[in-house]
């Protein structure tokens, strides 16, 4: 008889009696976590991220005797685990600005991040920012609600983290959106991550000062640096390089 179920203890009912108590089955609660990631929008190289596999070896060079890509990459992972940490705890937290080159880290960070809130049931929205601005143009230009739906989401998300604003072809339409987010978000002061590859001098001439202002308003800094990409790391050691 349970071949014709998916899930053979709850008989796909989606709870269990015990005693004289109906709980959730374990069905039903890994379908809301799948639910959750998929809502979160976190791309599948990225469920895998974990602040236990944030591996500091990669920021160990013998051209930094001072120890200085090591010593970064140890504060911005515990700032990273702190936020987590305190959002789960119920503890106010504004938001986090994660900098540095391409290849240092900054989105497994934002990642590993995200994974550990949706793990524990805090709704949230990874959006990587050329992916985002793509998606609001494509809907603004064919006039439909979902441009609306997906600022309104943005602005509003318990927890957004926005991957990548970088030295990308911003218009002052695009500005305009990201700095709408931003300043609704530090208003209500509603938790937000941001990676970049640029430091402020440089955000401040691709989006404005005020957009600027905000990100110092709203965000702690932690700048990654390291030597060597870690992606090519990660292909050398593959290649036995």
């Amino acid at each position: 008889m349970t071949d014709f179920y998916q899930c053979a203890k709850c008989l796909d009912r989606g709870i269990v009696v015990e005693g004289d108590t109906a709980i959730p089955c374990t069905c039903m609660l890994q379908k809301r976590l799948d639910n959750s990631f998929k809502y979160a929008r976190l791309s599948k190289d990225l469920l895998g991220c974990d602040f236990r596999q944030f591996n500091l070896d990669y920021y160990q060079d013998p051209n930094d005797p001072e120890k200085i890509h090591l010593h970064h990459a140890e504060k911005a992972l515990q700032a990273a685990r702190a936020f987590a940490g305190n959002l789960l705890n119920h503890k106010n937290e504004t938001g986090l600005l994660l900098t540095g080159p391409v290849g240092s880290g900054k989105t497994f960070l934002a990642a590993a991040i995200a994974n550990n809130l949706v793990a524990n049931r805090i709704n949230l929205l990874f959006l990587v920012v050329p992916d985002m601005l793509d998606e609001l143009r494509a809907s603004f230009s064919k006039n439909t609600a979902s441009e609306i739906d997906l600022l309104d989401i943005a602005r509003t998300v318990p927890v957004l983290i926005l991957d990548d604003l970088g030295a990308h072809n911003y218009t002052e339409w695009t500005k305009n959106r990201i700095y709408s987010i931003l300043n609704y978000r530090m208003n209500e002061q509603l938790p937000t991550v941001i990676t970049s590859n640029l430091d402020f001098g440089d955000i401040e001439v691709y989006l404005g000062d005020r957009t600027c202002s905000r990100l110092l308003q709203m965000c702690r800094v932690f700048k990654l640096t390291i030597e060597t990409d870690i992606r090519y790391q990660k292909y050398q050691k593959r290649e036995g390089k």
